[in-house]
């Protein structure tokens, strides 16, 4: 939850639908940071 609160606190449409969009955006965003920040560890030897 607390990476979430960047992106903001609360949906900013109004509409149900629109809200739904932007919470889904946000879900894709976050999951590409987290993906970015991953390491890639590689055996050594």
């Amino acid at each position: 939850m607390n990476c979430v609160k960047p992106l903001g606190q609360r949906p900013m449409s109004r509409d149900f639908d629109r809200q739904v969009a932007e919470v889904r955006i946000r879900a894709a965003v976050l999951n590409r940071f987290t993906a970015i920040a991953i390491p890639v560890t590689v055996a050594a030897g």
